[in-house]
Parts: C-alpha cells; structure tokens; sequence
C-alpha cells in the first residue's frame, strides 16, 4: 500500500515540476496562471499522499525529478507545451486542451446530456479516400517502375499482387497499432482520472475551473461550471477527458475498424492500376493502366476538396500531377537499373 502512496505522491509531484515549467515558458499572463494554479493544486494533492504515507512530525519527502522527466522538461523549455501536448498528458499534465482547440467550457456543459458514441463516420471516409489513393500511386508507380525494367508480364502481374498485399497488410497493420496504441492511451488516462475523482472530488472541480478561468470565463461563473461538471458522475470523466487531457472520446474508433478500413481501401486503390495486365499480355496495358490510374487519382484528389472546401477542379488535377511525377520517376529509375544489370 505505500508504495502505491509513494507513486501517487511522485506523479503529483512531477505535474507541479512540469506544470511550474510550462509557466515559466507562457507569455500568455492567462495561461500563466493557469499553471502556476496547476502546480498548487498537484502539490496540495501530493500532500495529501504524503500524510497517508508517514505522520506530520515525521521528515517531509523530497521531490527529485527522474531521467524521464527532466527530457520532457528539457523538450518543454525548447520546443514549447504545445508542441509536445501528447507527451504532456501522458505524463499527468492536466489542461492541454487549451493547446488542442478542445471544445469549449460553454459547449462542454451543452454536453452533459448529447453524449456520442460509435464509428467516427467523416474520419473513416476520409481514412479511405486517403487510403484509395496510397494504394493507386504506391502500386502503380512499383509497375511502372518494373515495366521500365523491361520485366516480362508475369513478373509486372507477380509484382503488382505482391504490391497490393504487401502494402495492403502494412497499412492495416499501422493503422491497428496506431488506434490501439491511442485507445490504451485514453484507457490509461482515464483510469487515473477516475481514481483521482474517487478520492478528491473537490481539487478536481479546482483544476477544471482554473481551465475554464483560462478559456476566458469569470472565477465565480468557471468555479460553478466546475461543480456542475464534477458533479454528474455519467459526464465527469468525460468532461475531464476533454477539458484536462484535450482527449476526446468521440473520436476513438474500433482498431479493428480502421485496420479493416484501411486494408480494404488501398487493396481498391492498388488493383486499379494492376486490372489491365490482370486481363492479359497486350501491348496497350501499359497505357490502359495509366489512364484507368488518372482517372481514379482525379476523383479521388476531388474528394478530397471536400475537407479542404478548395476547387474540386484543381484538387483534381494536383492529385493527378503528384501521381504523374512519382510514375514517370520510377519509371525511369527503373529503366535505367534496366539498363545497369542487362
């Protein structure tokens, strides 16, 4: 049991060293404060591990930052909070939502009733289209690259299935290990939130109202929105999620979703450009299967507009010159290593 103690004791007080660092690398006098506020409340939390640990009378522990923590400070100092905000929450640092453009204190209180859960719909389309289009350049610049190589057409048709699979099976797997490795993250997070709320209610309520302080409200209005919040036990650690990891749990899909997502979507993208020499030895193949991967890369760069409100013309044919390019590269780098090795 201390030595659990002990590590509670030694989180608070590695939050109040961050926390005392990003304050002293703010010129925001808002944000500033926030984290001084931060550092107080962590170190009246570390006390009160401290006093579970051993009687008053007895020598007060010393706090000395480890190897890990004097990186993360040395990172902070350098390349500023924002920038490594990830690293931040992981860490135990709390209000990294104002980095992240979380919703706000207003918009998070509209929340306690309109909670969302399931597949994250316009992030799944736009995995896809992203997906469909690594798939059509990968592959078809690997045949272009093996057709300048003057391989025959069973090897340009070997090459392409392995293209597929191969690329296929790698982003599937990115992708597993990527949403899985942010899921545990978030579980990770939330079960000390939990444990944290459980046990001091009221300096959780404190830390939420000094973010909100931080997001512009007034300490009367941001110290209630902070009770209302710590108050609804469905909604509280949602709120915390959101407000003090800048996490938001709508976004987490199923890992499995997106592996299969991705999977399927390069597979299409990459069988594009394979579909011609599929259907049999012809002199136009090559041809057949540049203007079939034109085509697809055109639709798929006016897709894309859809995320970016640009012209869909234009997006369009961007897309179909940064396919052009990296084909007729590999196109000649293939013909000339065709040329180096007979």
């Amino acid at each position: 049991m201390r030595n659990a103690f002990l590590s509670n004791w030694k989180e608070e007080k590695q939050s109040a060293y961050l926390y005392l660092l990003i304050a002293n690398t703010e010129t925001d006098p808002i944000r500033k404060k926030l984290f001084q506020e931060l550092a107080g409340v962590a170190e009246k939390q570390a006390s009160l591990w401290a006093k579970k640990m051993i009687p008053e009378t007895e020598r007060v522990l010393e706090y000395s930052p480890d190897v890990r923590t004097r990186l993360v400070g040395f990172l902070l100092t350098h390349l500023g909070a924002k920038q490594i905000r990830f690293i931040l929450s992981a860490m135990k640092v709390r209000g990294m939502s104002i980095y992240a453009g979380a919703p706000s204190s207003h918009a998070a209180a509209s929340q306690i009733e309109h909670r969302h859960k399931g597949i994250n719909t316009a992030g799944n389309l736009r995995a896809a289209v992203f997906g469909v289009n690594d798939g059509l350049i990968s592959n078809m610049s690997l045949l272009l690259g093996v057709v300048g190589g003057n391989a025959n057409h069973s090897i340009v048709v070997l090459t392409g299935i392995a293209g597929l699979l191969a690329g296929a099976c790698s982003m599937a797997a990115g992708e597993y290990v990527s949403m899985r490795s942010q899921q545990e993250f978030f579980e990770y997070q939330i079960q000390l939130e939990k444990e944290e709320l459980d046990l001091y209610p009221e300096e959780e309520a404190a830390e939420l109202a000094c973010i909100y302080r931080a997001r512009g409200l007034p300490e009367e209005e941001a110290k209630k929105l902070g009770d209302l919040m710590i108050s609804h036990p469905k909604t509280a650690l949602d709120a915390l999620a959101r407000e003090e990891l800048g996490l938001n749990p709508d976004e987490l899909g199923s890992p499995m979703g997106a592996a299969l997502f991705s999977f399927i979507s390069f597979s299409v993208g990459a069988l594009v450009p394979l579909l011609p020499f599929l259907l049999g030895e012809r002199d136009s193949n090559v041809w057949q299967s540049g203007l079939m991967t034109g085509i697809a890369l055109m639709a798929v760069g006016m897709l894309l507009s859809l995320f970016t409100s640009r012209s869909a013309i234009w997006s369009g044919f961007r897309m179909l010159l940064i396919g052009s390019i990296a084909g007729l590269l590999t196109f000649g780098i293939g013909k000339l290593a065709g040329v180096a090795l007979g």
